[in-house]
């Protein structure tokens, strides 16, 4: 299948990466054209507060070599930003003064760390989204140096636990009564916190932060309640939001990130969307708008928005998923948590269990595991197909380890 301009991606990471090479793969012969605003071939963020901390060297974990973008005839264009869209003309306008011509255009520019809206931040205070920010953070995780982090969410705790393992000293200040509020049953995120405690992280929860005075030396900051922290380092890690701006500038349809319907076809039947920076139906919880950040959407999107622009028609129906790991602990989950209103347990023995999450009728519309190493790996995979078929197994079957849960799949 061949078009006179070509496909534009704009946003050269997991997503857009992804999408370019998922054209190829479908037997689009025309030209490919992926934009990105970094150095770097489109690579993987997850490494960014794990390996890329504590290695022995920081290495990019890349999806894609130059060899194989050249193989496969897909320009990239790196170091660039695009700075506007012309829905009439079909084209996008660079930072450098050039101009794409564009048949279909995919929108994957991903989110941006959310700013904590308080003065005194300086240049030790950081947020951790791209390779450059983590060779910014690494030097600092070492023995004698004091990191705080504000905000127990997945980024947070990741990297808490790197720098643990480096033996540098560790505060984390979280706002909300718990740490992973979003997403993450409370009976999880208490093993997971008193991990970390165990591993000599000073954990804060219910704790504002009052001021913080960033004089380029230390940090000091000084709690809502009245407590203070000097550090070497503070990261801010309090979620993201989507990079919505050249969207809204082209008057396109915004709703949490760029609004798409199911086949991530935005309110321009000529632009796609996918990754962090939309927000989706999900028919398997009634057509509720979700906008996901997670690795694994980033490429399912990536592939399904590439499928569409081909003019697939193909509506995304992934189960969400989203994982961490953290002192060799690995918690995952399936689906959305807070679509559940009763609770299973299923002990797999060694601490490791799964929470199955029920919707009133009965439906499975969830599934948080946590355990060591690959423990809960298979079950929850298991399960996110049962999700996907919106079964209704019966509770004592899914508390049951004497039970598999494959045959309640079969059934």
């Amino acid at each position: 299948m061949t078009m006179g301009r070509g496909m534009v991606i704009i946003g050269a990471g997991e997503c857009g990466g992804r999408a370019a090479l998922t054209l190829r793969d479908l037997g689009y012969d025309g030209p490919v054209t992926l934009v990105g605003n970094e150095p770097h071939l489109p690579y993987e963020r997850p490494p960014l507060s794990k390996d890329a901390m504590t290695g022995d060297a920081p290495l990019i974990k890349t999806i894609v070599s130059e060899a194989t973008l050249a193989e496969k005839s897909i320009r990239h264009i790196h170091s660039v930003q695009a700075v506007a869209v012309d829905r009439m003309a079909h084209e996008v306008r660079l930072s450098d003064g050039s101009v794409l011509a564009y048949d279909k255009l995919l929108l994957a520019t991903g989110s941006t760390p959310r700013r904590l809206p308080i003065p005194g931040l300086g240049p030790r205070c950081v947020t951790l989204r791209s390779f450059a920010d983590a060779l910014a953070i690494r030097p600092h995780l070492r023995a004698g140096s004091h990191i705080a982090i504000v905000g127990g969410g997945f980024i947070g705790l990741e990297l808490a636990a790197a720098a643990r393992k480096l033996s540098a000293a560790v505060t984390v200040i979280e706002a909300q009564p718990r740490i992973l509020m979003r997403g993450v049953p409370a009976e999880i995120a208490e093993i997971i916190q008193d991990t970390h405690i165990g591993r000599g992280v000073e954990i804060l929860c219910g704790e504002g932060i009052a001021s913080i005075a960033d004089d380029g030396k230390a940090v000091r900051v000084t709690l809502a309640g009245g407590g203070k922290i000097t550090a070497d380092l503070v990261v801010i890690g309090i979620g993201a939001v989507p990079e919505t701006g050249l969207a809204a500038e082209a008057g396109l349809e915004i709703d949490n990130g760029i609004a798409v319907d199911e086949r991530l076809q935005s309110s321009d039947p000529d632009i796609f969307a996918a990754g962090d920076c939309c927000s989706f139906p999900l028919a398997i919880y009634g057509d509720r708008r979700v906008r996901l950040e997670a690795w694994r959407n980033a490429q399912e999107q990536g592939a399904l928005a590439a499928k569409n622009m081909l003019g697939a028609g193909a509506a995304h129906v992934a189960v969400p998923w989203f994982w961490s790991d953290q002192y060799g602990l690995s918690l995952q989950i399936a689906g959305l948590s807070d679509e559940g209103r009763s609770t299973v347990r299923r002990d797999l023995g060694d601490g490791a269990f799964i929470l199955f999450h029920l919707a009133e009728d009965g439906r499975l519309v969830a599934a948080s595991g946590i355990g060591p190493g690959n423990a809960v790996a298979r079950d929850i995979r298991l399960a996110e197909m049962l999700i996907a078929k919106q079964a209704r197994p019966a509770p004592e079957a899914l508390g049951s380890p004497a039970v598999k849960l494959k045959s309640l799949l079969a059934a």
